[in-house]
């Protein structure tokens, strides 16, 4: 910077260093991403399975410092009751297994183009699947979209997939959570224009393999405009799909 007798001013690098926007958290454990939601629209997003309740809890702080909405998937009763202690206003869903940390009303760019005709469907083949039904869902809905539900709508009853054929016109993207044989994302796929995301579930019996023979058939989906995630993985499909819904 020029000063009034025409000398140059250098800045404080110690100042400017300790402005800038830290773009993450060592916690020895994890590496916290505090510019996620920047980057990505939403921020980090916990997965429970194998953490310790502590770390949990850690990383919560963390996010919760910067005043980013958390999503934990994953976890359970007993991680939710031991951080409700620390975190008052925490949020659980026990049959989605999300524990929801809600510190702001917006989240970066997240409802950047959801316009209220702009719709998540989610479907489940069976009662069975709701759970992971849900855990898409409330992902979605945790991320600013509008999310409507049709339930039990399997293949062994076409009928009753058929009595909801306006719903799965309207909606601008779907997700189709099935386990079994996984037939249903490729009949969906049939009946619109929308990109369909599919969920294999280890629900079934024997040759179900655990969810492995629903991953296979939706992969080999004779339908065009099916994408699978992997198993039980609704919070990707619920991701996927907000990614998709707000362009």
């Amino acid at each position: 910077m020029k000063t009034k007798n025409g000398k140059y001013k250098t800045k404080n690098k110690a100042n400017s260093k300790s402005k800038a926007t830290r773009l993450s958290v060592d916690l020895g454990f994890a590496n916290v991403d505090l510019v996620r939601e920047k980057i990505r629209g939403y921020p980090e997003v916990i997965l429970c399975t194998g953490k310790k309740t502590e770390q949990i809890i850690k990383i919560i702080r963390e996010l919760s410092k910067k005043k980013q909405n958390v999503l934990a998937t994953k976890a359970n009763a007993e991680i939710y009751g031991k951080i409700k202690k620390v975190v008052p206003h925490a949020k659980f869903n026990e049959d989605a297994g999300l524990l929801m940390v809600v510190n702001k009303k917006t989240m970066g760019n997240r409802n950047r183009g959801l316009g209220k005709n702009k719709t998540i469907l989610v479907l489940s083949a069976g009662t069975s699947d709701i759970p992971i039904a849900e855990e898409a869902a409330l992902t979605a809905e945790f991320f600013g979209n509008n999310v409507e539900r049709v339930y039990d709508v399997g293949v062994a009853g076409l009928h009753r997939l058929l009595s909801k054929i306006e719903k799965i016109r309207s909606a601008e993207v779907i997700i189709v959570v099935a386990g079994m044989e996984g037939a249903l994302p490729s009949v969906v796929a049939g009946l619109t224009d929308k990109p369909i995301i599919a969920v294999p579930t280890r629900i079934g019996y024997g040759a179900h393999f655990n969810g492995i023979a629903p991953l296979l058939a939706m992969l080999n989906s004779c339908s065009p405009g099916v994408a699978v995630m992997n198993i039980d993985n609704g919070f990707g499909a619920g991701y996927f799909a907000s990614l998709i819904n707000r362009k």
